[in-house]
């Protein structure tokens, strides 16, 4: 019984954070789930009022909300690995790659600029200029011991430079008054819901939690989100070669609603007022790197469109540091090449979670390497 009454304050805070979220949906925005639940938890956890009950603690709810929105959000990424990613990274591989090698590149020098003129220390600099998504990398920078809160604060602010600038300027630069209505047979079909759709759903959860027992052998950061996209992502591409069709799992909108909730409620409570004690430098900095970033992205894109057939729309948009919902979204409404710009933004996601955080810890080992020799010199 009292185990029941400890946990129901935590699950009313959740209810009230995933009510600003659902606020911010309004507005059309695809991460405004993600974005409105991670605000109203920070100011509630912020203000913490005495109504909600729930014990003052700079960790946050318990961590179990925030594995299950990262095993839902690792199931949904998983499933964009099919056989028409791995025919169109197949077709397109160097382009592709000199992409992810440049995101990553670009991705280093703006946490560098933010390291070297921020009070921040290397591995939160680092992961907040990090392109893999405001719903992964808190969760990962939080296993290696960053800032959660501050790589949270940077990530939202680079989304919504992102969502404002990238398809604002593409508006201007390209001519879509006959606007796409979205009609994929595929996708509708995920809404429809199927009998023996429920035996491939049970397979990706089975596959998501194999692979975050493996993901935990081979101490991957953040398991439960690596671990289960990499199982999915395995099970879903070997299935549909082999049997050389697509497989349809039930997985309504509504997990994928619910995955930010309880990933943006976890990362909102970690919130507290002393982590915004004089960041107005961190926040300036932070601005114009990712200005800079997103204007290197343009220009590497507009090289990009110039030495192969892709348009600058669609390498904008695949080269863009946004998420994977925004910028498919406005390249299927502009008539870009949709299917080019999600299979870039996934493998991005995926490149920057396996190779970044194991590239961070290691130089912030030699960093601290360095100092201890310095220490002892003097």
């Amino acid at each position: 019984m009292k185990k029941t009454m400890g946990f129901l304050p935590y699950v009313w805070f959740v209810i009230l954070s995933g009510a600003g979220g659902f606020l911010l949906s309004l507005t059309g925005l695809p991460i405004g789930w993600m974005i409105g639940t991670l605000l109203t938890a920070a100011f509630l956890s912020i203000l913490h009022p005495r109504v909600l009950r729930v014990p003052a603690n700079e960790k946050g709810i318990q961590k179990q909300w925030l594995y299950i929105g990262q095993c839902m959000l690792g199931i949904e990424l998983g499933q964009k690995v099919n056989r028409s990613v791995v025919s169109i990274f197949y077709e397109n591989w160097s382009i592709i790659t000199i992409m992810l090698i440049l995101s990553v590149v670009f991705s280093l020098l703006s946490g560098l600029i933010l390291w070297k003129w921020s009070k921040l220390d290397m591995l939160t600099s680092f992961f907040a200029t990090a392109p893999g998504g405001l719903s992964s990398i808190p969760g990962i920078a939080e296993d290696v011991g960053a800032n959660t809160g501050i790589v949270s604060i940077i990530q939202a602010m680079r989304v919504f430079l992102v969502i404002i600038t990238v398809p604002v300027m593409m508006s201007f630069l390209y001519d879509h008054s006959e606007i796409h209505v979205f009609t994929d047979t595929a996708a509708a079909e995920l809404t429809k819901f199927e009998f023996n759709q429920l035996a491939i759903t049970s397979l990706f959860v089975f596959a998501a939690w194999i692979g975050h027992y493996i993901g935990k052998l081979l101490k991957f950061p953040a398991p439960w989100l690596i671990g289960s996209m990499i199982g999915v992502a395995a099970v879903n591409s070997i299935i549909t070669l082999l049997t050389n069709s697509n497989l349809v799992a039930w997985w309504p909108q509504s997990l994928i609603i619910l995955s930010q909730i309880f990933i943006g409620a976890s990362i909102g409570s970690r919130f507290h007022k002393k982590m915004f004690i004089g960041i107005n430098r961190t926040l300036f900095i932070s601005t114009l790197s990712t200005i800079g970033l997103i204007m290197s992205m343009f220009l590497c894109a507009y090289f990009v469109s110039l030495v192969t057939n892709l348009s600058f729309l669609t390498a904008g948009l695949a080269f863009a540091p946004g998420g994977i919902a925004e910028m498919t979204t406005t390249a299927f409404v502009m008539k870009g090449d949709f299917t080019f710009v999600v299979t870039v933004q996934v493998l991005r996601i995926v490149a920057v979670c396996l190779i970044l955080p194991p590239f961070f810890r290691f130089l912030y080992y030699m960093e601290l390497k360095k100092k201890e020799h310095s220490y002892q010199s003097a």
